[in-house]
């Protein structure tokens, strides 16, 4: 058992390498601070974190010391001069976190050390010794090696000398280094200082400010690591979340251009859009942009693309910042695609709000805690447009541009729709974002006379192949149906235009049919008639033939019979005669 102890210990110290060269961290547990500051909090000393009321410092300092005991071996002691152990556990019940179980378990001991300045009365010199022997005493209780306190600026608040509390307090925090003990102090903000009485002057190993803030009523709460002394940190200013899993702390501003290029594609849904992308459709662990003015079926093609990806038996996750999710699956019912069957299967997550409830940050704070808990294979964002509505352009591309980062990394699928305005330029429609994602899909609405046609084109597709036509499509309870392209002199038919172009050229080819069927006709009258005209000059030939073969075998006899005559009378004249040769004169002579 105090090996197993022994070893979650070493687990949660990070060295490095050689202890002398890197600083020795212990892990925080607290969802992405430990990525932020290279490993966790410096181990064996004091770390201050400050902010202002309501900020979240007592759930910071009290999950550093949740985390440490169930995760990692490290008992802990939290000294409280604000609240009882009692208030304590109750407010912190909603995290998830058990401190009277922990406490029956050893791993755990909660103190309070109560300071009413109408209670104190100063006689003489004074110091802490007594915070020290409660402090000695809970440590070995427990045998922690993590210790809180909160907030301890409240000693200034009953004890009047400053120059005596200050050098008390750093005695105190030189007890704490001598027995190794890794300690969150929290501290209340001041007035242009980061704590009402200077802690961070000699608190100064690490230093954590957090702050929550609202803009234009929008609440945001961020964290900044000020000072790190012995080790690189994050410097940026970062969203965290506190919810019933905690604290959760997004360190994606640092995010580099080092993920992976997958080679594996994934449908889009929609056969003929994937035959316009080369028969391949997307890459796996693309982004996908998909804009158009309202009315245009962006939602559609999104949502054919996630019910493509849960058909597979890939998990989805669709943000909507319309739609409720029981009017989008109702919605998506007209268009053939069943999205309650996925969410009944759990492959679907629908997460609808409001833009307004949140902030900017508080939104991607809640994507990045959903996503890392339901792990999905694509992620559906409808439309990102609706976040003007709580920052500006540059701070909404901004919070796009890391969350694009944080699913490549995953590897993770992304389709974004936009809502673009009918008087933009094809530049400006995307708010800066076209440039990011790898493929960019826009839909418009072609007018032509009194109708209003859709149309599809691919604006951009990297690595892909891709068609440069503009397609009509239609959306019906059959689902989103691509059609044909015809091109006519002013350009794309589409609409009744193409309607009575296809009769055209269905009349035309019925006449080239006809006339087919014709010539085909003609042609078999045609040899009918030579196979006739071959048998009766067969026929002719024959009856010809045979005459002349009796009149040559009538020949023939003759000859015979003329000669055999002739042989005849010679014999009978005893005399020679050449048969078939005219006999010479009588009396001539041969010279």
């Amino acid at each position: 058992m105090a090996k197993a102890t022994l070893a979650k210990h070493l687990k949660s110290v990070t060295a490095g390498g050689s202890v002398a060269h890197k600083l020795r961290k212990a892990r925080s547990g607290i969802d992405g601070l430990d990525d932020i500051t290279g490993g966790g909090l410096p181990y064996g000393r004091p770390t201050l974190v400050c902010g202002g009321a309501g900020s979240g410092k007592t759930l910071f300092a009290m999950e550093f010391l949740v985390r440490g005991a169930t995760e990692y071996g490290d008992p802990g002691v939290f000294v409280a001069f604000e609240e009882t152990p009692e208030e304590l556990a109750a407010n912190v019940a909603s995290l998830g976190f058990d401190l009277h179980k922990l406490q029956a378990q050893k791993k755990l001991a909660v103190d309070c050390v109560r300071i009413d300045p109408s209670e104190i009365e100063v006689t003489g010199a004074y110091d802490l010794e007594g915070l020290f022997v409660r402090l000695q005493y809970a440590i070995d209780s427990v045998g922690a090696r993590r210790v809180v306190l909160d907030t301890i600026e409240n000693l200034f608040g009953g004890l009047h000398d400053e120059q005596i509390l200050r050098a008390e307090l750093r005695r105190l925090f030189r007890w704490l280094k001598a027995r190794e003990m890794t300690v969150v102090i929290t501290g209340e903000k001041g007035d242009g200082t980061l704590t009402r009485q200077g802690l961070e002057e000699y608190v100064s190993d690490c230093v954590i400010f957090l702050d929550h803030r609202v803009v234009e009523q929008n609440s945001t709460r961020r964290l900044r690591v000020v000072k790190y002394r012995g080790s690189p940190h994050g410097t940026n200013e970062y969203p965290f979340l506190i919810d019933e899993g905690g604290l959760s702390i997004l360190p994606l501003s640092s995010v580099g251009l080092t993920h992976r290029a997958s080679t594996e594609r994934i449908s889009s849904g929609i056969a003929r859009l994937d035959e316009m992308l080369g028969g391949k459709s997307f890459y796996k662990g693309s982004t996908v942009l998909v804009s158009g003015t309202a009315g245009t079926g962006k939602t559609s093609v999104a949502m054919c693309f996630a019910n493509s990806a849960c058909s597979r038996g890939e998990r989805s996750v669709l943000f909507t910042f319309e739609e409720s999710p029981e009017q989008l699956v109702r919605n998506m019912r007209s268009v053939g695609i069943d999205l309650e069957r996925h969410l009944k299967s759990g492959l679907l997550k629908i997460v609808a709000s409001r833009p307004s409830s949140h902030g900017l940050e508080m939104h991607l704070a809640t994507m990045h805690r959903v996503i890392n808990q339901f792990h999905p294979d694509v992620v559906v964002i409808d439309p990102i447009t609706n976040l003007f509505s709580v920052g500006s352009p540059s701070e909404v591309q901004s919070m796009m541009t890391r969350l694009i980062d944080f699913l490549k990394v995953r590897g993770t699928t992304a389709m974004c729709t936009s809502l673009t305005s009918a008087t933009s330029e094809l530049e400006q429609v995307a708010m800066g974002v076209s440039s990011l994602v790898d493929t960019w899909v826009m839909l418009e609405v072609l007018r032509s006379g009194r109708e209003r046609n859709r149309s599809l084109t691919i604006i951009k597709s990297r690595g892909s192949a891709h068609s440069n036509q503009t397609s009509e499509f239609r959306l019906s309870n059959r689902g989103f149906e691509l059609m044909d392209t015809y091109l006519g002199p002013t350009g794309v038919l589409t609409g009744s235009a193409r309607l009575a172009q296809e009769a055209q050229d269905q009349a035309t080819l019925a006449v080239h049919a006809g006339k087919l069927e014709r010539s085909t006709e003609e042609r078999v009258r045609q040899r009918k008639l030579l196979k006739n005209r071959i048998a009766a000059l067969r026929e002719e030939f024959a009856t010809q033939d045979a005459d002349i073969e009796g009149s040559i075998q009538e020949e023939t006899m003759r000859r015979d019979s003329l000669i055999a005559e002739r042989h005849a009378m010679a014999r009978s004249r005893q005399a020679f005669a050449s048969v078939g040769r005219a006999r010479k004169p009588a009396g001539s002579r041969s010279r």
